[in-house]
């Protein structure tokens, strides 16, 4: 577990990566693929995970740059106590951001893990 300089907890081992990608519950949209799972800890934990296939080194860090801001931005309107991995699609880089967070919270709300329920 690594806390970084904005103040979010991260993931970092694959094993807690393939834990969440086995037992955790996921949902799909057009630009975010988002997995969780409880974790049974006071804070939320976020990974993220950008495939080759999206493309050059900079696409994919501009995807990952993309999704730890919404990530960072719709952290309020989530319940405590969860394990995210948000897996990058072909749009992420691309789509407009409002459309992205639009989507990030949509999968949220299919998982229930939104605190407006």
């Amino acid at each position: 577990m690594r806390k970084s300089a904005n103040g979010i907890t991260s993931l970092n081992s694959n094993t807690q990566f393939k834990k969440l990608y086995q037992r955790g519950s996921s949902s799909v949209t057009p630009s975010v693929v988002l997995y969780t799972k409880r974790n049974g800890l006071a804070t939320n934990r976020v990974g993220i995970t950008v495939s080759k296939k999206i493309g050059k080194a900079v696409v994919r860090n501009r995807a990952k740059r993309r999704l730890r801001e919404v990530y960072k931005l719709n952290i309020k309107n989530l319940k405590c106590g969860f394990d995210f991995v948000m897996v990058a699609r072909g749009r992420t880089a691309t789509v407009p951001f409002s459309k992205l967070s639009a989507d990030f919270l949509q999968a949220a709300k299919e998982l229930g893990v939104t605190c407006d329920e």
